[in-house]
């Protein structure tokens, strides 16, 4: 940190929460207002001169795609012989909003964002988005190879147990079935090709909610196809 940063840091009247984030990320923010727009739920956001209502669900929007980007691989590069199929699985495991959720509260996350969220807005997923707005301010403030180091050697190393996740069954197939019944939606499940792979077969299944595609699966597996299609579509509903 040079002399500049440190005094700069020292006379300001968010000196606090520079050192939180310092010993939550490693390093000392450069632009400390993007990290405090991370933290700023909707339901306390004051309105822009513009109309617009300033609050971290742009930055959630950016952080879900480079957590994804992140996570991808890692999944890759740890299970070489590990089909597209479990990867996209072990992928919706860790980046679920109960799980996102929390990995914040353990990070802390709540004590950032006490008082800024109204208390009759509270919900399960909060947290867990802050933790995406957070990862999206990380890497306007620092670049994508500073949000990975962080993500991989601070944050996934020391707090997401593979092994536990690995052997976790995610039966996204029960949840959104269980959904398609509270909200009178009829759910079903097709099998729409049979590929030849190498002598294997390969099966794509899609998942219809009303009669509409909501996402398909491939796995040589027709169980695992179905419940990778339905982790598709419950991550498009929100009900990861």
């Amino acid at each position: 940190m040079g002399i500049s940063t440190a005094v700069r840091i020292l006379f300001s009247s968010d000196r606090r929460l520079y050192h939180s984030l310092r010993n939550l990320l490693g390093f000392y923010p450069n632009n400390l207002s993007v990290y405090k727009l991370a933290f700023l739920h909707r339901s306390s956001a004051e309105e822009h001169p513009s109309g617009i209502k300033l609050s971290n669900e742009r930055l959630e929007y950016l952080g879900d795609a480079v957590l994804g980007a992140v996570v991808a691989e890692l999944l890759f590069k740890k299970f070489p012989f590990k089909e597209e199929g479990f990867l996209t699985e072990m992928r919706s495991k860790i980046v679920n909003r109960e799980h996102l959720n929390r990995l914040a509260l353990k990070l802390g996350m709540d004590h950032f964002m006490n008082g800024s969220i109204d208390p009759a807005a509270k919900s399960r997923s909060v947290y867990g988005d802050a933790f995406e707005a957070l990862i999206g301010a990380i890497y306007i403030d620092k670049g994508y190879a500073c949000v990975r180091k962080v993500l991989l050697e601070r944050f996934i190393k020391h707090h997401v147990d593979m092994e536990v996740l690995e052997e976790l069954d995610a039966n996204f197939k029960s949840k959104l079935i269980n959904w398609g019944q509270r909200e009178r939606k009829k759910v079903e499940f097709e099998l729409i090709e049979e590929l030849d792979n190498g002598g294997k077969r390969l099966l794509r299944v899609r998942v219809m909610v009303d009669g509409a595609e909501m996402a398909t699966g491939e796995d040589f597996s027709k169980k695992r196809a179905e419940q990778i299609a339905a982790g598709k579509a419950c991550a498009a509903l929100q009900l990861t």
